[in-house]
């Protein structure tokens, strides 16, 4: 039959398979959304605004692709279920039209110091294989060229059971791994500072060792004391040889203690597998300065840095062994890729060229494969997980991204505006959480949520298109088109901070004067070097008081009192009033309601179905045992307390006979940097994005640094929040303070007195500084990416 024929004779009704074209919501009510309601049209692209804390995510990832995943769960058996997370049905009424959903969101990939950008992307394995195929002279298997496989062999006798009778024969193996043996594939080897570890002149008895968590008063007491290897009461410079090794370097060994079996270790074998074996960025604060204090990393002489052994090395393709494609600006290796033709692997080949291209095509071409996955930005890291979804068959499936233009230069976000378009395109349902004016600016519709944040947010304010959006008068559609104009005048620099010969990454022996007592900002393309630059040279300095772009760790019992330390002096002030201990108004401790151990919620685990979390009869959720909160300060119960928003809380400990100047003083700077709608008890594990970096930005206010560095303190604020955080940053130059700013927005470009840009490009193509000095000879000179994006912003 002919198309023609085949049109002429279909039916002209709308066929009822096709009437499924929007995603409905009614009545959700998750965290602070308020029995919303809400039709998403299918196969376009929905962006999602509001104030951050207005419940975006909450919606779209919490709500719509929260059941989304679940639903796909159950279609599994439940002996699979079991080994998956098990996720809990959203707080909503009624969800319709739901279609698979893809989540790329900006959760920071694992902080495994053996995860690569390669292996993460099955770039690696790919590389493996070809190299295992190709390669000259022919080492092995795939995992003859992998980091993370050991070499090892053995051979003994086994006993088989056959015919009903055993026989023993002798067998041996091996495996051929490419891991390098002497830093383990580690790429690197520590060099421990035994000064940073014990104080020589003490025994272990009178706290010789320094190192967090050892304390003799605990478990290690015991161990130590009741080792036998040497005398807790000698001081340990008279230790001999032999203890000496024993309380160093000692291999595992069973030990009895008071009658318990016990392990046994050196101190450094202990370090090395509790803290070393972990990312740095893991590692919490205190055990990270001190692992910054009494250890030194330098690359492994026998590898080179390079994690493989000398096996893999040796084996070649055109010259360039695997160490070397993968050391290889990811550019670069795509051209190595196109040159190899040889048709024994040509599937291969055009699977690895694929994944190639789109690290190039999405901006992340200046990478390497061996670069750690930890150490990627938020915004790199997104845009690393879309690449399995480019060129993708699927159709007809929903893609959930949260803020993509995270990271990107003003030039870089129209070809992330393309890429969203392209996906769309094919047919699929896109859903963007966004702030920026130029990815709002291509969405085919638009739900504005607000009007406020936290619980004066959760409803729809607006629903629509674009230009609806501009006529709205809702804050977003206020301030859409919201233009920074440059200073009349800049400040005077009190002095500069000296960077010479900065080589990081791709820097270019950068030598460049950092302004001092003004507002600087780093800004380039993405790649370009400015957290390199910044981070390398900076950060590391006295006096210098870094915020950057890593996660706030916390449980769902951590929250913004404790976060901040506000709790304490609170806890003090009630204990004072009270005439009883600090730890009975902690909900961790002594306070702690019995029935849920502080909770306030009783958790039912259903196996392989979602736990159901229940509200605790005993204390109604208030977490406290029910004599604790007979207690008040100011005629309000702790529980009360933690119940308050922050700008309730100011007011509450500011004056009268709850005045605390302690407490009010953190309440003032979570309302200086725009959390003053939060509540001081809401667990940190329901906070956005751009809400856990201001908490961070909050914190480090206290610190009493000179110079300020700030990654990208944009991140996830609204439109209308930047004219709040650039009053921020004045006020905290204008207190004397030096404030560095890594940032591509241009209303923080606009209003800084000074701006360094790197580039011209990304990877080898950047890493030099190409402009120095006031927006306004930026924007006239226009040399730039950024001075022409500028000069755009700013109408000039």
């Amino acid at each position: 039959m002919s198309m023609a024929t085949r049109t002429d004779t279909q039916s002209p009704a709308l066929h009822a398979a096709d009437s499924h074209d929007w995603i409905r919501v009614h009545g959700a009510r998750e965290n602070n959304l308020k029995d919303l309601s809400v039709e998403i049209p299918k196969r376009r692209l929905t962006v999602f605004t509001g104030v951050s804390g207005s419940g975006k995510s909450s919606l779209v990832f919490g709500t719509i692709a929260a059941e989304s995943q679940r639903m796909i769960n159950e279609t599994y058996s439940a002996f699979v279920q079991g080994f998956m997370p098990t996720l809990a049905r959203p707080e909503v009424d009624v969800l319709e039209g739901l279609t698979t959903a893809i989540i790329v969101d900006q959760e920071r990939m694992g902080a495994n110091p053996r995860s690569t950008v390669g292996t993460v992307t099955d770039a690696n394995a790919m590389l493996r294989i070809l190299f295992s195929r190709l390669g000259q002279p022919h080492i092995g298997s795939p995992q003859a060229f992998s980091f993370n496989v050991a070499t090892i062999s053995g051979k003994g006798a086994v006993t088989i059971e056959r015919g009903g009778g055993k026989t023993i024969e002798r067998r041996s193996f091996s495996i051929t791994g490419g891991m390098c043996p002497r830093c383990e594939g580690m790429g690197r080897i520590s060099d421990v500072d035994l000064s940073q570890l014990y104080d020589d002149s003490k025994s272990l008895n009178e706290g010789a060792l320094t190192i967090p968590g050892y304390s003799m008063d605990g478990w290690y007491g015991r161990i130590f004391s009741g080792c036998g290897f040497f005398d807790p009461d000698k001081p340990i410079r008279k230790y001999t040889k032999t203890e000496l090794h024993d309380l160093l370097h000692k291999e595992p060994t069973k030990i009895k203690v008071d009658g318990i079996n016990l392990t046994y270790e050196g101190l450094i074998p202990k370090i090395q597998k509790s803290m070393l074996s972990k990312d740095r960025e893991a590692l919490q604060s205190h055990i990270r300065a001190f692992v910054d204090r009494a250890v030194t990393f330098t690359a492994c002489p026998e590898c080179g840095g390079t994690r493989l052994s000398e096996a893999a090395r040796s084996s070649k393709i055109n010259g360039i062994n695997i160490a070397d494609a993968c050391a290889m600006q990811i550019s670069d290796l795509a051209d190595w890729v196109h040159t190899l033709d040889e048709p024994s692997v040509a599937p291969l080949l055009a699977a690895l060229q694929h994944t190639l291209d789109s690290f190039v095509e999405i901006g992340l071409g200046y990478l390497s494969l061996d670069r750690s996955s930890g150490t990627l930005s938020g915004g790199e890291a997104q845009r690393t997980k879309m690449i399995r979804h480019l060129g993708s068959s699927l159709t007809d499936v929903t893609y959930v991204f949260d803020e993509p233009t995270i990271g990107l230069h003003p030039h870089d976000i129209q070809r992330m505006n393309g890429l969203l378009l392209r996906l769309r395109d094919k047919g699929n349902t896109v859903l963007v959480v966004e702030h920026k004016p130029e990815a709002i600016a291509i969405a085919d519709h638009v739900v504005d949520l607000g009007p406020g944040a936290g619980t004066a947010g959760g409803q729809v304010v607006f629903e629509g298109t674009v230009d609806g959006l501009r006529g709205s008068g809702t804050l977003t559609g206020r301030h859409l088109d919201d233009r920074a104009s440059l200073k009349p005048s800049v400040r005077e620099r009190t002095g500069v901070l000296a960077v010479r010969g900065a080589n990081r990454h791709n820097l270019q022996d950068v030598d460049v004067d950092i302004p001092l007592g003004v507002l600087c900002v780093v800004t380039g393309v993405a790649g370009s070097g400015k957290s390199s630059l910044i981070h390398g040279s900076v950060s590391g300095r006295d006096g210098v008081v870094s915020v950057d772009q890593t996660l706030i760790k916390g449980s769902r019992r951590s929250n913004p009192a404790t976060y901040t330390g506000l709790l304490d002096p609170i806890r003090k002030a009630f204990a004072k009033a009270s005439g009883v201990k600090p730890a009975l108004f902690s909900a961790n401790s002594e306070g702690a309601c019995p029935t849920c151990n502080g909770a306030g919620v009783i958790y039912t685990d259903l196996a392989m179905m979602a736990g159901v979390a229940t509200t605790c009869e005993e204390c109604e959720g208030k977490r406290f045992q029910a004599s604790v909160l007979e207690y008040t300060f100011g005629g309000r119960d702790i529980a009360e307390v933690l119940a308050m928003s922050v700008t309730e809380a100011e007011e509450f400990f500011g004056s009268g006979e709850a005045r605390t100047p302690a407490a009010h003083a953190i309440l003032g700077r979570l309302a200086d940097v725009g959390l003053g709608y939060l509540s001081l008890g809401q667990p940190l594990t329901t906070l956005s994005g751009g809400e856990r970096q201001r908490l961070k930005l909050a914190t480090h206010m206290a610190e009493q640094g000179g110079v300020y560095v700030l990654d990208e303190p944009t991140t996830g604020l609204h439109l209308a929040d930047v004219e709040h955080l650039l009053g921020l940053l004045d006020r905290l130059v204008d207190s004397g303070k030096s404030v560095i700013v890594i940032e591509h927005h241009q209303a923080v470009m606009a209003h800084a007195d000074w701006i360094i840009d790197l580039g011209p490009a990304a990877g080898h193509d950047g890493g030099r500084i190409v402009f120095e000095g006031t927006p306004a000879d930026l924007v006239a000179a226009r040399s730039t990416l950024t001075g022409e994006h500028l000069a755009a912003y700013v109408g000039t």
